[in-house]
């Protein structure tokens, strides 16, 4: 079957890979959409990822000396919907026919445990586009539950690519007055339709000085663009006392981020999120599956509205210049999405 394939930075093919059996208590998916997470999939494509060069101790949660991923990569990818076609004997449920999202990277089927997928089945009549949204969806509710919002609280949202524009919808459905930040216009104004109270262009200037004179400077920052120029200017823009969630994937050294400044002398807390855990203080009630369905409730009500967020939908042969225009042009791509057929299976 077909499996999107990194052979080395810069260079991507869609290659076979043998089919997999199916074991008792699993079912089969085929895949229809399977939505690239483009921050995360740029980093293996363009060789930054630190994967590639350290070798990560997960007993120890260290990074070392080493690697822990090699070229080829191939089934990146965390963002997937895709039917039912096949179930083992002792499956009922999912039942074939059945549309489900989850995780199985770009490749053109997977066989999975059904267990996995129970509570992941897209109700009747819903446009499987929404189901590549479960993870992104999940990643932008951890960063605000980071951000321990609380009704009234001023936020300001530094990037408004796909996984900011949600955070961005997400903080306003939590009772936040949002200031959305980003250097694309379009993102801007779409920042308005998920709720943000103001917007403000990056290339203006200092959006640090402006929440200042606005609002007396923000409650808390949810930093999103994976810039480290960004995350100084999001330390900037808060209280003194206030929170910054570090939810980008910073990559390299930290040029820009000078810790002597804002972040010394304000007291300012710095919070890590990731999607490989949730906030410590909510890990007793909240988990990543719980995140995902509760996005995806979310979604599937019409409070975040996913389709908005498409900008291109690619067949998976044409995978290659997907990734090159990701990588060269990445301001005119916001949610791009591989389409399988059921001749590329």
């Amino acid at each position: 079957m077909h499996v999107i394939t990194i052979q080395e930075p810069g260079v991507v093919s869609v290659c076979l890979e043998p089919v997999s059996g199916l074991s008792p208590g699993c079912v089969r998916v085929r895949t229809i959409y399977s939505g690239v997470s483009a921050g995360t999939e740029l980093t293996a494509y363009r060789g930054t990822n630190p994967y590639l060069n350290r070798s990560w101790d997960p007993e120890r949660r260290i990074f070392t000396e080493g690697r822990t991923h090699a070229y080829p990569l191939s089934g990146w990818g965390y963002q997937e919907v895709g039917e039912v076609v096949e179930a083992a004997p002792d499956v009922a449920d999912p039942p074939i026919g059945a549309l489900v999202w989850g995780v199985w990277g770009h490749r053109a089927e997977t066989v999975l445990p059904a267990a996995k997928l129970l509570g992941h089945v897209l109700p009747p009549g819903v446009d499987p586009l929404v189901g590549v949204f479960a993870r992104v969806g999940a990643i932008a509710l951890n960063a605000v539950h980071a951000a321990d919002v609380h009704l009234g609280d001023q936020i300001a949202v530094f990037g408004q690519g796909v996984i900011g524009l949600l955070a961005t919808r997400l903080a306003v459905l939590s009772g936040a007055r949002v200031v959305a930040a980003d250097a694309i216009q379009a993102r801007l104004r779409l920042a308005r339709r998920f709720g943000a109270a103001e917007t403000f262009d990056v290339l203006s200037g200092s959006c640090a000085e402006f929440l200042r004179k606005r609002v007396e400077g923000a409650d808390t920052a949810i930093e999103l663009s994976g810039s480290q120029q960004a995350l100084h200017e999001a330390i900037r823009s808060v209280r003194r006392g206030g929170r910054v969630v570090a939810a980008g994937f910073y990559q390299g050294e930290g040029f820009g981020l000078r810790l002597g400044e804002e972040f010394h002398h304000n007291q300012v807390q710095l919070v890590s999120s990731q999607i490989g855990g949730v906030a410590s203080w909510l890990s007793h009630r909240w988990d990543v599956e719980r995140l995902q369905r509760t996005f995806m409730e979310l979604a599937l009500r019409g409070e975040v509205d996913t389709g908005a967020l498409v900008s291109h939908v690619v067949n998976v042969a044409n995978a290659a210049e997907a990734f090159d225009l990701l990588d060269r042009s990445p301001a005119d791509v916001l949610q791009l999405v591989f389409e399988f057929t059921k001749g590329q299976a």
